[in-house]
Order: C-alpha cells, then sequence, then structure tokens
C-alpha cells in the first residue's frame, strides 16, 4: 500500500480558550492535487502552518513524507515546499541573486543549479524580471517568485497558501497552469478563497470550518451528484405532486413557496436520469401548464456556503 504524502490525524492546535483546530483528519496521496478551503479563521492557515513545521500542534499528529513534523521537522523540510500568502523577500536583492541564495539554502547542487533556477523561473513565468531587485515588483510578481522558491529543491511536497493573492486575471491565468502543471509530479494542497480557481485545477476538496473538517470529496464526486429538477405549473401542490411522484426515475420531492396560482417543487431524481421530460410530459398531459423546469446540480460554491455561511 502507498504510503500518504500527508497524514494529518486528530490534530489540534489551542491558543487558549480558543481551538483553532480541533481534531481534524485527512490524507493525501502522492500526486493528488488538492484544493484546502475555508473561511478567513476556520483554521485553514493554522493547518498549513503545522504541516510545514513552522508551529506545533497542541496534540495529535502530522506527517510529510512519512516523517513527524513535530519530531522529525529537518526529514520534514528537506519534502516541502511552502509557498506563504505573504512572501518574506529581500528587497534589495534581484530575483536571481534571491533565487541562487536560496537554493543554495536548500543544498541544490552546485553543477545543476544554474539549470535548476532558469527551470524555476520558466515555470513561474518570471523569466522576463530576473534581473530585477524584488522591491521594485508588484505584489503579483514577488508571489511567483516565492512560488519559484518552493520549486527550486524538487520537493514531492508543496503547500500553497493563497498563490494567487494579489495576481490580476493573465498572472492568475498562468499561475493556474503552472499549479495544474505541477500534479502528478508532486503532491499540492493548495489553499484560496476564489471556488472556480480551486475547480480548474483540483482533484479534489478539503473544506475546513471553525477548526473541523467539514466536507472532504472529489469534484468528479460532486459533477455527478444526484441531480435535482426545479418544476413550477399551474396548479395546487394537491393536484400536482401524485403526478410528479408517478413519473419513473423521481427519488423524492419537496414542495417550495410561490405563487398563488401556481405550485413548486424540487424533484431529486436517480443518477443517470434526466427525467424533465417525462415530467413536463405528464403535467401537460393532465393540464397543468409549466412555468419554469430547469435542472439543477450541487456545485463546489453551493457546499461552501453551507458549511461556511450557514455553517451546515
Amino acid at each position: 500500500m502507498t504510503q500518504p504524502a500527508i497524514q494529518v490525524q486528530n490534530l489540534c492546535k489551542d491558543y487558549g480558550a480558543i481551538k483553532a483546530v480541533d481534531l481534524i483528519n485527512f490524507e493525501v496521496a502522492p500526486g493528488e492535487l488538492v484544493g484546502f478551503l475555508g473561511n478567513n479563521g476556520a483554521g485553514k492557515s493554522t493547518t498549513m502552518r503545522i504541516l510545514t513545521t513552522y508551529i506545533p500542534a497542541s496534540s495529535g499528529y502530522a506527517r510529510v513524507g512519512g516523517f513527524d513534523v513535530m519530531y522529525q521537522s529537518a526529514e520534514v523540510r528537506k519534502r516541502l515546499g511552502y509557498l506563504p500568502e505573504s512572501v518574506p523577500l529581500y528587497p534589495e536583492m534581484r530575483v536571481e541573486e534571491y533565487l541562487t541564495y536560496r537554493a543554495k539554502l536548500k543544498g541544490v547542487e552546485r553543477s545543476g543549479r544554474t539549470k535548476r533556477i532558469d527551470y524555476c523561473l520558466e515555470r513561474s513565468r518570471i523569466k522576463e524580471v530576473r534581473r530585477r531587485l524584488l522591491g521594485t515588483l508588484s505584489k503579483g510578481y514577488r508571489q511567483r517568485v516565492g512560488l519559484a522558491d518552493t520549486l527550486l529543491s524538487d520537493p514531492p511536497v508543496l503547500i500553497l497558501d493563497e498563490p494567487l493573492s494579489g495576481l490580476d486575471p493573465v498572472q492568475q491565468e498562468e499561475t493556474l497552469s503552472a499549479i495544474r502543471e505541477l500534479g502528478g509530479q508532486h503532491t499540492v494542497l493548495f489553499s484560496s478563497h476564489h471556488l472556480p480557481d480551486v475547480e480548474k485545477v483540483c482533484d479534489r476538496v478539503i473544506i475546513i470550518n471553525r477548526g473541523r473538517i467539514k466536507f472532504d470529496g472529489r469534484l468528479s464526486d460532486i459533477r455527478s451528484s444526484v441531480p435535482t429538477v426545479l418544476i413550477e405549473a399551474r396548479g395546487t401542490v394537491e393536484q400536482i405532486e401524485p403526478h410528479l411522484r408517478a413519473v419513473s426515475g423521481v427519488l423524492d420531492m419537496k414542495s417550495i413557496p410561490t405563487d398563488a396560482e401556481y405550485a413548486a417543487f424540487e424533484v431529486k431524481a436517480e443518477s443517470g436520469h434526466d427525467i424533465r421530460e417525462s415530467l413536463a410530459k405528464r403535467l401537460h398531459d393532465r393540464g397543468h401548464p409549466i412555468r419554469r423546469l430547469e435542472l439543477q446540480r450541487e456545485k463546489l460554491e453551493d457546499i461552501y456556503m453551507r458549511i461556511s455561511v450557514r455553517g451546515e
């Protein structure tokens, strides 16, 4: 059995009476690209800082590359590239000079150092600013210098905390393409507040709220979730509901408020069944004109709002 690249079990972090992280559990397989989502204060950055050995956990354990982040932190750091939300840089250094300095700190072999720095500049889309002073760069470029830094030692695990922060739309697309290409070659735990970006690059999503994992699932499973048909037709609930329930493929339904002359329902269908035509035909044949017929599937945004805003 393949060992997880990241393994978290019963992890807690307390700040006095405040539980920033509360008994969370998850694993990330080698080569997997996982979105780690949550509101500000949900425990997302705290978890990432524990995994990167910046802060200790209060209890529980975490392993990166099979090494304990508390007791084998030096081994963890050899296998890890970390991009914090605010990248600490030396403003008086030039981009290439800074990356050379960082490569030396990370033990990148001298014989292959220049080639590796060129690769990281190319992958992070910053070759055009390699001679520029870091202090003169925009936040977007500084963020991508940080991404290049994370790649220098070719670590198997990358933890990226808000890597798109401060980027303009073009830079966002370029950075997303770079992150997407990293999947498979590296294990990537990727945090962002912009859900469409997560959907573009991630295989799986973990949502944390108030220090606890509230959702952990694959995006492909979300997209293939049980569909819901929203239907409105002229008539009363009592008149229309029996006709809908008689349609093959209907799993369940509930009435929702609408105008006095109409009845509205959310109808759940069996997976793989598109029942819109059958519903429409049955109601039409029984004299109930349809005003609205719409197929809906739960999206990542729906799940995120349900957890992070409504606290479900």
